[in-house]
């Protein structure tokens, strides 16, 4: 795979899920930001099922990022947020622009990480 530092036009945060008690006995849970990334972005078109998820409002994609010690700690239970395409609203909570991250996979090559990820999800 080939992938030239031109085509890491996106800006990426990774957050993993935290949970911690609240202080009335209860849990309170949220996101922490781990670390910011270069990213090569590639929107998926094709089949059935990726139709389907269009069409209920998730759009699924793919993105490349270069494979180092971090990157390869990367979960499926992790979210993402495309700095470019990120929106907030009054509260400062993201409306636009966070990814669910359904599979981490390692290329061949061990240089790349390919992530594929939903928006339009619950996070």
């Amino acid at each position: 795979m080939h992938i030239g530092a031109g085509s890491l036009r996106e800006r990426i945060v990774f957050e993993r899920p935290k949970s911690e008690p609240d202080g009335h006995g209860g849990i309170e849970t949220g996101w922490t930001e781990m670390f910011e990334v270069r990213a090569a972005l590639r929107w998926l078109r094709g089949g059935e099922s990726v139709q389907a998820a269009r069409l209920s409002g998730r759009q699924p994609a793919v993105f490349t990022i270069r494979a180092n010690d971090q990157t390869r700690a990367i979960a499926p239970d992790w979210r993402l947020r495309d700095l470019r395409r990120l929106a907030l609203d009054a509260g400062g909570q993201p409306i636009r622009g966070v990814f669910n991250i359904r599979a981490v996979i390692e290329t061949e090559d061990r240089a790349w990480i390919e992530i594929t990820a939903e928006t339009g999800v619950a996070t």
